[in-house]
């Protein structure tokens, strides 16, 4: 199996979204104040491409972009879906060793993304659900598919520009999840 085997193919339909209607939502829910810069509008334009196949409605871009935005470790953990995962077999060790992971001053890119998992794949033997669920719930707040994956290469990019809601990076989030986990 490789890396990719757990990220879904993308729908048949066409991506409908651009860097505008990215920058439309980051407005409407205050996100963003004033003028995008440059950089800004280049992370919507990439957020565009990697989420735009999986919202069928606006709506659904919104609610995926909300999981960059909003980010609160003790309230994830009060989820059914939180406790369903961390209860799975190796949850708890996945979270353990990404956080370590994480905590190299490296950014989160896709490449890094990558060699995390493939370490973690190694080092705990760990495939499927048993290793992305608790990657994607410590990381977005849920446990979804592919398309938390692609949450999760936004983060830190995101983290690093000036929106009017700082965006938690991976390394944050990890932290701030391990904290509220124990």
């Amino acid at each position: 199996m490789s890396f990719n085997d757990h990220i879904a193919e993308h729908p048949t339909h066409v991506n409908p979204y651009t860097a505008a209607d990215v920058l439309a939502i980051l407005n409407e829910n205050r996100w963003l104040a004033g003028d995008p810069t440059p950089e800004q509008t280049a992370w919507a334009e990439r957020a565009a491409q990697l989420l735009g196949h999986y919202a069928e409605a606006r709506d659904g871009l919104a609610n995926l972009l909300r999981l960059v935005f909003e980010y609160n470790a003790a309230q994830i953990l009060q989820t059914t879906d939180a406790h369903t995962a961390l209860s799975r077999y190796a949850a708890r060790d996945v979270v353990r060793h990404l956080a370590l992971l994480l905590l190299e001053p490296a950014p989160l890119t896709s490449e890094r993304f990558k060699e995390i998992v493939t370490e973690l794949k190694e080092k705990l033997e760990v495939r499927s659900r048993d290793l992305f669920h608790p990657i994607r719930l410590s990381l977005t707040g849920r446990i979804g598919e592919g398309e938390l994956d692609r949450i999760i290469l936004l983060l830190d990019e995101a983290a690093a520009l000036p929106f009017a809601v700082p965006v938690k990076s991976g390394r944050i989030r990890i932290l701030e999840f391990c904290s509220a986990l124990d």
